[in-house]
């Protein structure tokens, strides 16, 4: 078995790491403080040729694999979760589902702007009342000649207000249940789109989180991804890859506020000597360190067999579950080696701590992880 990164991996990781750390990291705090969406690193990030790591080459894409992509995601993750959060959702969640249910049309039309980087996607799942039971919605979709009508709303989707596109769950059948969910490709130049709100959150307000009103929305019956009836399949299939980007972000949260503990520990001095040599902190800075590095593990396994084309419920819901966790207490208690340092925006841990919290809610809540896997366990 071997651990070790493929040369292109590592290269890929390494290239973004220079990029995160010289044009990131010295804006991470103050898009927080502004609640800015930095165009301008998804243009370079665009540039790069990463907008589109897992997405293949005739697309637009880099036709890298899931574990490249995962890599790409940690380190962003590992400088700011905002920027990690709105590329994940734009990959995982606004491109790749296009790439694995659209049509040829339909990924030339949709897929090659945002795998090239020239746009931005999004998902559109959660509604206001459904919380956890995701397949609880009122949108509905309905068809009128070779049209079809969308009404309903859509709460805490990401990059909705900056998406080129935006893919929308829908029921078509109110009597089928899970088989009555579709998906559709809305434009928010579509008459009807609007965004009723964007919310301001505890963390990680750089990537805008909207509140979607879709009023008689009319869109072509080509805007379908995949057949009628295919929604919720094809939603399952997405969180697969979905939680494993989110493990990955969650991975380069604790790997960021490791460091910055680990670091100011080192520099540190009390009563004489760094404080990084009293029992207390250095027994704290060693399990953030195991968390870290355990949460990482679960995350290349889950990507690594995602690659080799297994199914991956079980481990990609373990991994999820893991990191997300993993990442809110390694920000904790890099917030507590700073003291009260750690408590003010001068310093990067209570942001790691604020961003963290999303990754055990977003794309199934660390209960819901329990309950996938316990299924999976056959309980």
């Amino acid at each position: 078995m071997n651990f070790s990164l493929p040369d292109e991996h590592r290269m890929m990781r390494d290239s973004v790491r220079d990029f995160c750390e010289a044009e990131i990291e010295p804006i991470a705090q103050e898009i927080e403080d502004e609640h800015r969406f930095p165009q301008e690193i998804f243009d370079e990030l665009g540039r790069l040729d990463v907008m589109g790591v897992p997405i293949a080459e005739e697309y637009g894409g880099l036709g890298g694999d899931q574990f490249m992509y995962a890599l790409v995601c940690e380190e962003l993750g590992r400088v700011s979760g905002s920027v990690g959060l709105s590329y994940a959702a734009h990959v995982s969640l606004g491109s790749k589902p296009i790439e694995l249910f659209g049509t040829e049309a339909q990924k030339e039309e949709w897929l090659e702007p945002l795998a090239s980087g020239e746009g931005m996607g999004a998902w559109a799942l959660t509604e206001p009342g459904s919380g956890s039971d995701a397949s609880d919605m009122n949108t509905t979709a309905t068809k009128d000649g070779d049209e079809y009508v969308l009404d309903g709303t859509k709460q805490f989707i990401t990059n909705a207000s900056v998406a080129n596109s935006v893919l929308v769950k829908a029921v078509t059948d109110p009597d089928s249940g899970y088989d009555g969910i579709s998906t559709f490709i809305v434009s928010p130049d579509d008459d009807g789109f609007s965004i009723s709100t964007v919310w301001d959150k505890m963390g990680l307000n750089a990537s805008p989180t909207c509140e979607v009103q879709l009023d008689g929305v009319r869109i072509p019956e080509d805007r379908l991804l995949g057949e009628e009836g295919e929604g919720w399949n094809q939603t399952m299939k997405t969180l697969q890859g979905g939680r494993i980007s989110i493990a990955s972000l969650s991975v380069g949260l604790a790997q960021g506020a490791f460091e910055a503990a680990k670091e100011y520990a080192v520099e540190r001095e009390q009563f004489g000597q760094p404080i990084s040599k009293f029992d207390a902190v250095r027994d704290m800075i060693v399990a953030m360190h195991r968390k870290t590095h355990r949460a990482r593990l679960l995350t290349h396994e889950a990507a690594w067999r995602y690659d080799q084309g297994e199914r991956v419920v079980d481990e990609s819901a373990l991994a999820k579950l893991d990191a997300s966790e993993a990442a809110r207490e390694v920000a904790e208690d890099a917030v507590q080696v700073l003291g009260g340092y750690g408590y003010t925006e001068d310093f990067a841990p209570q942001r790691f701590y604020r961003d963290a919290k999303l990754m055990e809610i977003g794309e199934g809540t660390s209960e819901i992880q329990h309950l996938v896997l316990g299924r999976e366990l056959g309980l």
